[in-house]
């Protein structure tokens, strides 16, 4: 299957995506792929993929264009190998983005990944997320810590305050 990964980002900020498509047919190459970004997924710039050529569809312009479509063309990867191309994007709000795949094979013909995630060729998706990790949550065995090491303190201070024996 298509896929793009990371599969879950933080949302609004940038991170070097990887697009990777699989040759499944034997005896032919991937010799095109066409990704269509999502709408509210922005694409910054892109890594050069040795063997092919890029050609990128844009809304606007300058600082203001916006990545609709990335053609890659004249690559030949074999049965049993991936088209991998890399980009820095982001997305702008919490929740799936799906981008549609389509591959060609040498032999013309094109596998469509843009189906529901139960189908045969489903679309690669990536979620985005307000948070990463553990930020603001506490763990149950951070909270034991917490006492254990209050108590080790409260201790210690009892057997200075109260230790008046003589040593010899």
């Amino acid at each position: 299957h298509a896929e793009v990964g990371p599969p879950t980002v933080q949302k609004g900020a940038s991170q070097i995506f990887t697009l990777a498509v699989p040759t499944e047919d034997d005896n032919v190459t991937t010799s095109q792929i066409v990704l269509t970004v999502p709408a509210g997924f922005s694409i910054d710039s892109f890594e050069a993929a040795p063997g092919w050529k890029r050609s990128v569809q844009s809304k606007g312009s300058g600082e203001e264009a916006v990545v609709q479509k990335v053609t890659w063309t004249g690559g030949k990867t074999p049965t049993g190998e991936d088209s991998v191309f890399r980009f820095l994007g982001q997305p702008a709000k919490s929740g799936d983005y799906a981008f549609q795949v389509q591959q060609t094979y040498s032999n013309g013909k094109i596998v469509d990944w843009s189906g529901p995630e139960s189908s045969d060729t489903p679309a690669p998706v990536v979620k985005a997320v307000s948070s990463i990790g553990g930020g603001g949550g506490s763990s149950t065995i951070g909270v034991i810590a917490l006492i254990v090491a209050a108590l080790a303190l409260v201790l210690g201070l009892v057997a200075l305050a109260g230790g008046k024996r003589s040593l010899t």
